[in-house]
């Protein structure tokens, strides 16, 4: 783990970093989640599934799943889901509602082209060490037509809130992160908001990657986001021999 004040690393090194981060929280992250957003993390989650706008029986991709709490409501919601994330350790304490889990970096995707209609991300967008690559491969897999929901973390616009979210997220997070879990890792965290984009650069991103129509939508004062778009002609990938998609 890099320490709070370390220079915070990128390629391979952030990769590793981010597995083993993330194997280290798995047994205490979904009660740590709930702690630290009083409960939000939920509410979040059926937004992004509802901006996602898909018709019931679709079949949409949780990637960067953790312990599968997107995939589970997707499934509540009607669709068939697939979670993938890279954490073996998040992937063990996993409880998706029925819907099957893969380990998979998301740059490398294990699913056919045009295999979803949808994919949906929750607050792993920063944790991706090669962002640009892992758009082109939601590119790749989500059909033409199909769209994509990606929830992050965001800073609010507002002062008052701005001040108040800033001392919770980077004084008090790690601190109940200490508590009950991986304290080096919850002092990462708000660190890791330095990873993220702004706005105009990852629409910027997602349309070369190949998507149109993308929006962003506020949460809870603009502590968080969700960004959405729609997958615009044709893919442009070969079919991965070791596609997923072939066995659902």
């Amino acid at each position: 783990m890099v320490d709070a004040q370390g220079a915070l690393p990128t390629g391979a090194d952030k990769r590793t970093l981010v597995r083993e981060m993330f194997d280290s929280i798995a047994p205490r992250y979904d009660l740590v989640n709930g702690l630290i957003t009083f409960g939000l993390d939920s509410i979040w989650r059926r937004t992004a599934i509802r901006l996602l706008s898909l018709g019931p029986g679709a079949l949409v991709a949780d990637v960067g799943c953790g312990t599968g709490d997107l995939a589970r409501a997707l499934v509540r919601r009607g669709y068939r889901a697939v979670g993938i994330d890279l954490s073996i350790g998040m992937l063990k304490f996993g409880h998706p509602g029925g819907a099957p889990l893969v380990q998979s970096d998301a740059a490398m995707l294990p699913l056919h082209d045009s295999a979803v209609d949808g994919v949906v991300s929750g607050f792993a967008i920063r944790n991706f060490s090669d962002l640009p690559a892992v758009t082109v491969e939601l590119a790749r897999v989500v059909r033409p037509g199909g769209r994509i929901a990606l929830l992050e973390v965001a800073e609010p616009s507002n002062w008052i809130i701005r001040q108040g979210h800033s001392i919770w997220f980077k004084r008090v997070v790690p601190r109940i992160g200490g508590l009950f879990s991986d304290g080096a890792a919850y002092r990462y965290l708000p660190r890791s908001v330095s990873y993220l984009p702004i706005y105009a650069q990852l629409a910027a991103m997602l349309g070369d990657a190949g998507f149109t129509g993308m929006r962003r939508d506020l949460l809870s004062g603009g502590v968080a986001q969700v960004i959405t778009a729609t997958r615009a002609g044709m893919p442009r990938v070969t079919v991965r021999p070791d596609a997923l998609s072939a066995h659902l």
